[in-house]
């Protein structure tokens, strides 16, 4: 379980995002999440990968 608040359009624009693709609102945030996610896991590889080895 996991409560958030969110800017009032954003919300309005996510509404309509679920009825338009016939998803659940639940299931689009996780999608988002997962993306997110991946996004800041390739950052943090490419960061790595360019510090200098000691």
């Amino acid at each position: 379980m996991f409560a958030t608040r969110m800017d009032k359009d954003a919300l309005k624009s996510l509404k309509l995002l679920s009825v338009h693709a016939e998803r659940p609102i639940n299931s689009l945030l996780e999608e988002a999440i997962q993306d997110l996610l991946k996004k800041y896991e390739k950052q943090e590889k490419k960061a790595f990968i360019k510090q200098p080895h000691t």
